[in-house]
């Protein structure tokens, strides 16, 4: 199973975790409320050719970034002699909590997860609406199409994970379906 049902990427294919290079690649994005309406415009002027060129570009970051926190944490897993076979592994280990991690890789971890990091609520829900959007062209049938399949891809992360996740995962949720509700208003007042 891939991490968010569009990298489709396995564990044994994960490249070395560099935190200067997460560091240097992350962007730290500034919410607007507008975003949506200038996103839906931008995207629904660009050629079908501009908007896969887009989709690729959106992919390959986010297969790199999967690949990087992966790799991180099957290095710790080594560390305690804890072997994994797959990612869903992967996940039912981190679900457990039987696992200790160093310092430097808690803090990693905290900023990446930040409201400024990368995997942060912000950013991931700007990602995945992002995806939806150049998917989709902005057009609403699509775009609706695209929430159900981000929220069966939410269901389906639950039950790997085992239980009820963790509180980013609802937030991040949230955050997503809010930009979808936006989006829905602002295609509505058009």
């Amino acid at each position: 199973m891939s991490v968010n049902g569009i990298t489709g990427t396995k564990a044994a294919e994960y490249a070395a975790y560099n935190k200067s290079d997460v560091k240097n690649q992350t962007e730290k994005k500034e919410s607007s409320n507008d975003t949506a309406a200038v996103y839906k415009s931008s995207v629904s002027k660009m050629s079908d050719a501009e908007r896969s060129e887009l989709v690729k570009k959106l992919k390959q970051d986010a297969e790199a970034r999967v690949a990087q926190m992966q790799s991180l944490v099957t290095d710790m897993f080594k560390k305690q002699g804890i072997a994994i076979g797959t990612a869903d592994d992967m996940w039912k280990v981190l679900a457990s909590g039987k696992f200790s991690a160093d310092p430097a890789t808690i803090a990693q971890a905290k900023e990446d997860i930040s409201e400024d990091g990368y995997w942060g609520v912000e950013q991931t829900s700007q990602r995945i609406f992002d995806f939806a959007m150049a998917l989709s062209g902005g057009d609403e049938e699509q775009m609706k199409k695209m929430q159900e399949a981000f929220e069966k891809g939410f269901a389906q992360a639950t039950g790997t994970w085992g239980k009820e996740l963790p509180d980013i995962s609802n937030k991040t949720y949230d955050a997503v379906t809010s930009k979808f509700e936006e989006f829905y208003k602002e295609n509505k007042a058009e």
